[in-house]
């Protein structure tokens, strides 16, 4: 079993709404190492941290579950989509997404400040200076630094 971050701003769809739709598929992401690990590395009953971003007080919100391993992303071949590839066809996808099933919300948001406050979190890649990835690894340490 492996952990991951998934980065989604809340206007667009957050944990509430992951809550009440208990599963949905991780569509649009448009950056290739993102889809690598959707694609190659992501396993169903891989634990995921939601994180809100783009907002107000950005962090963890919640605790998802990796349900359905990759498929090609379906918005790829939408030709009105926001996320519609010109480049790929259903015989040869360039885009993948994982389904996620709703674990919990947490009592309390973790948020970016106590993220970088945390000892145990300082190597977190959502850390990084000029990372902008979507989806990123979580060691096993720092998934039990923050769901406990």
């Amino acid at each position: 079993m492996r952990y991951w971050l998934m980065k989604s701003e809340p206007e667009e769809y957050g944990i509430d709404d992951l809550a009440r739709d208990k599963r949905d598929w991780w569509t649009g992401v448009r950056n290739y190492q993102a889809r690598n690990f959707m694609k190659n590395d992501m396993k169903k009953g891989d634990g995921v941290l939601f994180y809100h971003s783009s907002c107000k007080a950005p962090g963890v919100y919640g605790v998802a579950q990796v349900c359905a391993a990759a498929v090609p992303d379906p918005e790829q071949f939408v030709p009105d989509g926001d996320y519609y590839d010109p480049a790929a066809s259903e015989k040869s996808p360039r885009w993948f997404c994982v389904r996620i099933a709703f674990v919990r919300k947490l009592a309390a948001p973790f948020l970016l400040p106590q993220l970088r406050r945390h000892s145990a979190l300082r190597g977190m890649v959502i850390l990084r200076r000029g990372n902008r990835l979507s989806i990123t690894p979580v060691t096993p340490a720092e998934w039990s630094a923050i769901i406990g």
